[in-house]
């Protein structure tokens, strides 16, 4: 059976609620406050895993109570994390996050997270990835070394998907080592030019990864996510919702669209149960534990779907 080997970042996530973002030098009140495991590379770990993948996590913390509880939290929904380096002099990574409007903004300190090295990570890959695996990675890790281990990835025989967030250029000749970028609409615009917004930009944008050689899912937010992987735009609606907190949306669509790709399942069948995911995440508060098992997916859609 496949796995999903995820290089990736674990954040502790701190949260508040506010009624309007304040400005500079002005103090405001905010309200339920949250303490929550994060990091885009955790969270995208712990959607598969809830959802039934065997995941294999590579990433690093530091020796402190938020790095104790990452790994807990990890373990604790059934992500392996035995190859979780922990550091001895640099604090673990926080993200400090304001909740406002239906929206989040994110300030981060990558801690731990910019000291894993890729002599550790390619001796993690060498004994635990098998050709066929998917390995998953994004940016809140060092962007070189990120860069090397998707080059790694992709000798060892891997499909290889990147994330790249947070949004940075990224070099033309690096996309013939990735299967498959999966963009918001910011970071879209940053790698092509071109805000996807209505149906003549969505023609454009999934040209411009084409013409670079790859496949790529740009997600639309409310509206939905689209895609080049047929070969034609392929337009996927999104559920309405009643979002309480999106922090965990996009991750968890990503980890859910890896469990399709571990069954071999259809792509654009995947797409969907993605979609479904994320919009059962953001009705919950918090980071991975909005995130729903299986179970809940196939019980809440059940009147539409037949997830298997």
């Amino acid at each position: 059976m496949k796995k999903l080997i995820v290089l990736g970042s674990l954040n502790m996530d701190i949260s508040i609620q506010s009624d309007y973002l304040p400005k500079s030098g002005e103090t405001i009140n905010g309200y339920e406050f949250l303490m929550n495991s994060g990091g885009k590379g955790g969270n995208q770990a712990v959607s598969a895993a809830k959802l039934g993948t065997e995941v294999e996590m590579i990433a690093k913390v530091g020796n402190d109570a938020f790095g104790r509880q990452l790994i807990d939290d990890l373990r604790s929904y059934g992500v392996n994390v035995s190859n979780i380096e922990i550091s001895k002099d640099i604090s673990s990574g926080v993200a400090v996050i304001t909740r406002c409007n239906n929206d989040n903004r994110i300030i981060l300190s990558n801690g731990a997270n910019h000291t894993l090295d890729i002599k550790t990570i390619k001796d993690k890959l060498k004994k635990i990835a098998n050709k066929g695996d998917i390995f998953l990675t994004q940016l809140e890790n060092d962007f070189e070394i990120v860069k090397k281990a998707i080059k790694y990835a992709k000798e060892l025989g891997l499909y290889t998907i990147l994330n790249p967030a947070p949004a940075r250029e990224i070099e033309e000749e690096f996309y013939q080592y990735l299967d498959l970028v999966i963009v918001n609409q910011s970071e879209c615009e940053l790698l092509t030019g071109i805000y996807p917004h209505e149906q003549s930009t969505y023609e454009s944008v999934l040209k411009a990864f084409s013409d670079k050689g790859v496949h790529v899912i740009v997600t639309l937010g409310t509206e939905g996510s689209i895609t080049n992987y047929t070969g034609s735009l392929e337009y996927i609606a999104s559920r309405k919702v009643k979002v309480v907190d999106t922090t965990a949306a996009g991750d968890s669509y990503i980890g859910a669209l890896c469990r399709y790709l571990i069954k071999d399942k259809d792509f654009i069948e995947g797409l969907k149960f993605a979609s479904d995911v994320a919009a059962l995440t953001v009705t919950k508060k918090g980071a991975q534990v909005s995130i729903p098992y299986f179970d809940e997916v196939k019980a809440y859609y059940k009147e539409d779907r037949n997830y298997e």
